[in-house]
């Protein structure tokens, strides 16, 4: 049995595609093979009726208790409870089960886990802050500014140049640490599902001939979102620059407002890319285009999982990383008034407590987001092509063998 079930090329008609040796499934609905009467319409999900003998929508003779059919009394379709092999059942997820699953996986592999959080965040948070306490340490044009309220030019470019070098430091390493954390994470949880464990040798194994591509996507991505924010904005800067203060400044919000629906477009409808590379082993714009289709229909669905992982991921990183500023607010002697007249931190011991805290943020962080993300996208593969089918056979599930024998099952039955 394959070790990675369902993680098929785009473009596969049906998850009851053949394995190696075995004669190849019928699509149902081809010429060649006319769908029997009795199968269901594909892309059912697990709460939906199989469909009936004779044509129509009137209810199906009611079963009895605890076996399927339809509940006259309940007004719903009585079937048995969903496989659950792993983190989730092998059916459409509700909200909370996606954020659930996040969490179980964390906790059930939680050495796997939190050793690839953990190592990754340590590496990038030691980066960010000999970067961060190397230039404030001399940063001679920041501190000029502090002191004069009407700084330069060449101070106010000075200061500007050194910031962005940081920042862009910075933010490359973090970059870097966040492929290596999305890749072999997103392996774990797809593990995890089955019921299965994985060592961080096997994720690492598994996930290394995919990095540079999840590199190129997750580059890819922050451009196109910066492109729709700059083309948004672009008409009013040109009128601004051509002296049409009032008309350039209305131009310029409703640009900027056009921009960021734009960029939030294209944020959602490509956010289901990373695990697409990740677990159908495709190029950067096929797993684009793959994100895109699943997603199709279902625009606003993604959006609230996704919006409601980053609420809850931001709330997380503050709760920790508060208590963590404060103390290196008292331990760097600056004190809270210090931070209240802008006056910038620049002792090693602010930074390293700050780092401490960024550390321990991120190792609890980066599984519940690349876990919402990665079970986001097997969510809408059950719904659209009845994953479920083919996750149930590769983890054992007594009656979802060789399709062959076992017979055609409505998807999530």
């Amino acid at each position: 049995m394959n070790d990675s079930p369902g993680w098929t090329p785009p473009g596969s008609p049906t998850p009851d595609r053949s394995q190696d040796g075995e004669e190849p499934a019928v699509v149902p609905g081809s010429k060649a093979h006319p769908a029997p009467e009795n199968d269901p319409p594909r892309n059912w999900s697990a709460q939906q009726p199989p469909a009936q003998a004779n044509p129509g929508w009137g209810a199906p003779p009611p079963g009895p208790p605890g076996r399927p059919g339809w509940d006259k009394w309940g007004g719903h379709w009585n079937q048995p409870p969903a496989a659950k092999p792993g983190i989730i059942p092998l059916r459409p997820l509700g909200v909370g089960e996606i954020l659930d699953g996040a969490v179980t996986t964390m906790r059930a592999h939680w050495r796997t886990v939190l050793g690839i959080s953990l190592a990754v965040a340590v590496v990038v948070q030691f980066v960010a802050t000999v970067v961060n306490g190397l230039w404030m340490s001399e940063a001679s044009d920041l501190n000029a500014l502090t002191r004069d309220p009407q700084p330069s030019p060449d101070e106010l470019m000075n200061a500007l140049t050194g910031t962005l070098q940081v920042s862009g430091v910075s933010a490359l390493v973090e970059t870097l640490g966040t492929v290596l954390a999305t890749a072999m994470l997103t392996i774990v949880v797809s593990r995890a599902v089955l019921g299965r464990s994985v060592s961080v040798g096997e994720a690492w194994r598994d996930s290394r001939p995919q990095m540079l591509r999840l590199l190129g996507l997750l580059f890819l991505l922050p451009l196109l979102v910066a492109l729709a924010m700059f083309a948004g904005s672009a008409p009013g800067g040109v009128l601004l620059a051509a002296g049409l203060r009032t008309l350039g400044v209305a131009v310029l919000l409703v640009g900027l407002l056009a921009g960021l629906v734009a960029a939030v477009w294209i944020w959602v409808r490509f956010s289901l890319a990373a695990p697409a590379l990740m677990l159908e082993k495709q190029g950067v714009i096929t797993a684009m285009r793959r994100s895109a289709k699943l997603v199709r229909g279902s625009w606003w669905r993604v959006f609230g999982v996704q919006m409601l992982a980053t609420i809850l991921v931001v709330i997380v990183a503050s709760i920790i990383q508060m208590p963590a500023t404060l103390i290196g607010m008292v331990v760097s002697g600056q004190g809270v008034s210090a931070f209240a007249e802008g006056t910038p931190a620049t002792s090693w011991s602010y930074l390293i407590a700050v780092g401490i805290g960024a550390v321990i943020a991120s190792t609890i962080t980066f599984p519940i987001r690349a876990g919402v993300t990665a079970l986001l996208y097997l969510d809408q593969r059950i719904r659209r092509e009845a994953l479920d089918l083919e996750l149930a056979r590769a983890a054992g599930v007594p009656g979802y063998g060789d399709p062959q024998s076992s017979g055609h099952r409505t998807p999530g039955s």
